[in-house]
């Protein structure tokens, strides 16, 4: 077990900091102090996350693809029906569309693979047709909901393993700007959707006064952990903190001063929003999920 002064736990106690801008809890700086907790890479990668939208003009290492999406595949599954495609794209052509029906992200152009994420229930109804069988279930709401999560394990599984590799990654968010669209460029069946994208590539170097802090602080345990029971009594005063260290990465990577939660209630105060996606569930039936 690693000591609280080896390289891996003195790692985890700074990237602590960096993830949450708090000291680690002198508890468990204690376990780690006696050896208690192991420190591991996979520990020390998910923690040093970021997103990188600058990419080398670089390809991707030969296999690099393959075993990233061996992790995804070895993501939980529900009832083991593996209700997830993925559509790697790496034509820079289909890449800048794919940019432009994302809202203009230029790193989808940028990085050398595009994965775009795909919940398939067509795959299941296929298989039920080969088997004489009626496909009912998957027009329910419950199997769009099912297939969603695993196809987010999946993804965050490999985005994981790109990582642990020196890749960089970002999510895609934007890639359900254009469901229809994006459904006819990568030739999705009925009951397919893209529901996210992950850029992939070489990390961009950057000069000393480009490089600033990269990993975004997030809420802290103490409003997200729930102990066996859900409160937010206390909820308020923590995210005033929250919004205080927020608002100091903000101005360390030279943006504008802001208040996380205001920005954060504020996109979900009208439907507007959520632009074209508060359309979603229309958009989706047309897809073929029916979501009874």
């Amino acid at each position: 077990m690693p000591s609280s002064s080896s390289p891996s736990a003195a790692a985890l106690a700074d990237l602590w900091y960096q993830r949450y801008r708090t000291a680690l809890p002198a508890e468990l700086a204690t376990l780690l102090q006696e050896g208690a907790l192991p420190v591991n890479d996979v520990l020390l990668t998910a923690l040093r996350h970021h997103s990188v939208r600058h990419y080398a003009d670089i390809p991707l290492p030969a296999g690099a693809l393959e075993l990233g999406i061996a992790a995804a595949s070895s993501a939980p599954t529900s009832s083991n029906l593996q209700t997830w495609s993925v559509v790697a794209v790496e034509d820079p052509a289909r890449r800048q569309e794919l940019a432009e029906l994302s809202g203009h992200q230029p790193y989808v152009a940028q990085a050398p693979l595009f994965l775009a994420w795909i919940v398939d229930l067509s795959r299941l109804e296929r298989m039920a047709e080969r088997e004489g069988l009626g496909s009912a279930g998957l027009d329910h709401h419950e199997a769009f909901l099912m297939a969603s999560f695993d196809t987010a394990l999946a993804a965050q599984n490999s985005a994981l393993a790109f990582e642990s590799m020196g890749l960089g990654t970002v999510f895609i968010g934007g890639l359900r700007n254009e469901p229809e669209k994006v459904a006819e460029l990568l030739g999705l069946p009925p009951r397919c959707v893209a529901v996210c994208g992950l850029s992939v590539g070489v990390p961009a170097q950057m000069t000393a006064e480009e490089r600033r802090p990269a990993i975004k602080p997030r809420l802290g345990q103490e409003v997200i952990l729930h102990r066996e029971h859900y409160s937010a009594q206390e909820e308020p005063a923590h995210i005033a903190a929250y919004d205080s260290r927020a608002d100091t990465y903000q101005q360390e990577q030279g943006l504008p001063s802001r208040q996380w939660s205001s920005t954060a209630a504020g996109r979900m105060a009208e439907a507007s929003g959520l632009g074209e996606r508060a359309m979603m569930g229309a958009i989706l039936k047309r897809l073929g999920f029916p979501l009874k």
